[in-house]
């Protein structure tokens, strides 16, 4: 994420304005984001860099894992990174995260968003159930 969206907050509009000013963080729409595409039967895992793996290690769970957020002209741009499982439709799954990544963005935050990407990064085989089937 650039460093530019780093310091930009997301404005939700349409509420009630006498009331003060809503900012929502990309960090928060990120973390949303991983935790509903998670949610999804098919999807084992979040896929991150370098440097999220580091921050997994040193502090836990690292819910944005995978995530990266841009506030661009035309809306708000999320780009998943994750693993399924293997066997699974993978066009079928993905239909499903970006609709759950958009349905839970838009009940939690009221934003709409105007690109879900996803990028498949890997295929997880069940260790169990390989050795199972003998091999």
């Amino acid at each position: 994420m650039s460093e530019i969206n780093e310091k930009r907050m997301v404005d939700v509009e349409d509420q009630q304005q006498d009331l003060g000013k809503i900012e929502i963080s990309p960090e928060v729409i990120e973390v949303i984001a991983g935790l509903a595409a998670i949610e999804v039967v098919g999807v084992s895992g979040m896929h991150g860099n370098f440097a999220t793996g580091v921050v997994e290690k040193l502090s836990g769970k690292n819910y944005r894992k995978g995530v990266k957020v841009d506030l661009t002209d035309e809306g708000i741009v999320i780009d998943v990174q994750l693993s399924m499982n293997y066997g699974v439709s993978i066009p079928e799954v993905a239909e499903k995260v970006q609709e759950n990544i958009a349905q839970t963005l838009k009940r939690m935050t009221a934003l709409d968003i105007h690109e879900i990407n996803l990028h498949v990064a890997g295929v997880h085989f069940d260790k169990e159930k390989r050795t199972a089937e003998g091999n």
